[in-house]
């Protein structure tokens, strides 16, 4: 299993940081590895990615979502995977945006890459791709402002 935290400064307020994260379709703009994102419904997602040359395809569901504070999701089928990404406002035009993974790698590739490191290095890079697109748009591509209840 693999837990990886990592954070960036953004220099867009933090609805814009926020905004711009709800647009799940928009994830292969940033995030390497993501093929394709389809968003079902409000919390359901299916994703396409590819690692190492392998594609999958799973279904997450977002569990948690606070307009301006935070997104949970867990995997639902397939990888097994779960994270939440939280935004911090450092001031009216700058946020932190934070991202938490757990991930479980499969096969013998996804484990030599987690001991690699493979996982942190990718959500790094992520972090910083997401600052640069949305700090050269200043604007989000779109925003979903409703909230998912914890569930409980």
């Amino acid at each position: 299993m693999s837990d990886v935290t990592e954070s960036i400064e953004v220099h867009v307020p933090v609805h814009v940081a926020y905004n711009q994260w709800t647009q799940f379709e928009d994830f292969p703009h940033f995030m390497e590895g993501v093929v394709h994102v389809v968003q079902r419904d409000d919390t359901h997602l299916a994703w396409t990615i590819e690692i190492a040359g392998q594609r999958r395809e799973f279904d997450t569901v977002i569990t948690e979502q606070l307009p301006d504070e935070r997104v949970a999701w867990r995997t639902i089928d397939g990888t097994t995977h779960a994270g939440v990404v939280t935004f911090h406002r450092i001031d009216d035009e700058r946020s932190r945006v934070t991202l938490q993974l757990t991930t479980v790698p499969e096969g013998l590739v996804e484990q030599l890459g987690d001991k690699l490191g493979l996982v942190q290095r990718r959500a790094k890079s992520d972090l910083k791709r997401f600052k640069e697109f949305i700090e050269a748009r200043r604007v989000p591509t779109g925003a979903w402002r409703g909230k998912v209840d914890r569930p409980g």
